[in-house]
């Protein structure tokens, strides 16, 4: 029993020495024939699934959160529909737009916008005499932290024109999606409540509206200390072509409706928060502008368009916070005990077999595998939905995948070892036998 025990032990380091190996080499970049295959696979994850497929009922529409679509117009015409949304008495109004000249160049071939004196004083008006506004501001990093520091480390912001927030609370826009370029394919799951930037602290554009809006519920949420949420999503706004699951579940207006209050019950508006931002240049626009793909979108692996606007992203993160319907994940911890136990559960299992069922060995050992990867393949996204908790295991499914393998691998290693060293240094030679 003993004897068993610690082969079963040394196995599972053997297994883990390969698994670190393995990650060791795929840092090299030596699979890049692979590329095109992992590119396609992973921007999907099972949790998805949990959000379009799982759900019995329709999430119920969010009455607390009013979109107001910004298109393309003016800094004068966007400070009017601040002015008209902020006469309707909302408790909060967050604008998704960062009023500033791409790359500083502030001259009228670069940033005629700069030079709209009228539209600036419009907006900027609306701005200081709104009740409580937050507005948008970017974390950026130079090319010497780039080059020399961690990616998520930022030390540069882009705000506003200062003149254009005065009065105004700030907060970061910026959201986790994997792409290097505002071009590339964006996908969103994740967020940032808060950074620091040169030692100062910064919250989340939504994170900060919905402070505005309940600071003891937004307090709590950020007393859980995450560094990193995963965005419970609720839904979408109207979705004229189908991209998207779940739409319909945050009112809009379009940009238009926003600046004439005959077009819709104003009494919504009242003690609610207006969130403004870019939706198209109208609603039935099929711009990809600050457009991501999320979980609700209809579409996995090779997906044809993206499905929800920045500014509905920061919407679901505010129903989330303000709900209270926070998704848990595992901690660093539980992923490697889990990874270590399910190892070793299986190599115990492989030994047992290998010793009184050596004919079978081969056919069962898959067979387990499959059962196992197979069943999480199914629990994951269930666990999401039923608990709320992302099983973030992957380090453990590796880990049962290579179990097979690697013991076989192993069984060869110690077999040849140990038969050599008997023959070689435990076998007496012919000669010294006869001499003997």
């Amino acid at each position: 029993m003993r004897k068993f025990f610690i082969d079963t032990i040394l196995t599972t380091i053997f297994i883990f020495a390969i698994l670190w190996t393995l990650n060791g080499i795929s840092q090299l970049n030596i699979f890049d024939a692979l590329d095109p295959i992992s590119q396609a696979l992973e921007d999907t994850e099972l949790t998805d699934y949990a959000f379009s497929s799982l759900r019995v009922e329709d999430p119920p529409i969010d009455t607390n959160i009013i979109i107001v679509n910004t298109g393309a117009l003016s800094r004068e015409m966007i400070g009017r529909q601040i002015e008209i949304m902020n006469s309707l008495e909302p408790k909060v109004i967050a604008v998704d737009i960062i009023f500033s000249c791409d790359g500083g160049l502030r001259d009228s071939v670069n940033c005629p916008q700069a030079y709209d004196t009228l539209g600036n004083r419009v907006l900027g008006d609306a701005v200081r005499n709104a009740k409580n506004i937050v507005m948008a501001h970017k974390l950026w990093q130079t090319r010497l932290i780039r080059e020399t520091e961690d990616t998520d480390v930022y030390d540069s912001l882009e705000h506003t024109d200062e003149h254009l927030r005065i009065n105004a609370y700030e907060g970061f826009v910026n959201l986790i999606t994997g792409a290097d370029h505002q071009e590339d394919l964006k996908i969103c799951r994740e967020f940032n409540p808060a950074k620091y930037v040169t030692g100062e602290k910064h919250y989340a554009f939504s994170v900060q509206t919905a402070m505005l809006y309940d600071s003891f519920t937004t307090q709590n949420f950020l007393d859980r200390e995450n560094e990193i949420e995963i965005v419970n999503y609720r839904g979408n706004i109207v979705d004229w072509h189908g991209a998207s699951t779940y739409a319909g579940r945050y009112i809009v207006l379009d940009w238009d409706q926003a600046l004439d209050t005959s077009t819709f019950a104003t009494g919504m508006i009242k003690d609610k928060i207006v969130l403004m931002g870019y939706l198209g240049d109208d609603l039935r626009d099929t711009s990809w502008d600050d457009k991501f793909f999320t979980p609700l979108n209809k579409k996995f692996g090779g997906r044809a368009r993206p499905d929800m606007y920045g500014v509905v992203v920061h919407a679901n993160i505010i129903s989330m916070i303000l709900n209270k319907d926070y998704v848990e994940q595992l901690a660093d911890w539980q992923k490697y005990l889990f990874a270590v136990i399910i190892c070793y559960f299986n190599v115990a299992l492989f030994w047992l077999i290998f010793f009184r069922l050596p004919l079978l060995f081969d056919t069962l050992q898959i067979s387990l595998q499959l059962m196992q990867l197979a069943t999480f393949a199914v629990l994951i996204p269930y666990m999401f939905y039923w608990y709320q908790l992302k099983m973030d295991i992957t380090i453990g499914l590796v880990a049962l995948a290579l179990a097979g393998p690697c013991f076989e691998i192993y069984i060869t290693v110690i077999d040849f070892g140990v038969n050599y060293v008997r023959k070689k240094w435990l076998t007496k030679t012919e000669n010294e036998v006869l001499t003997t």
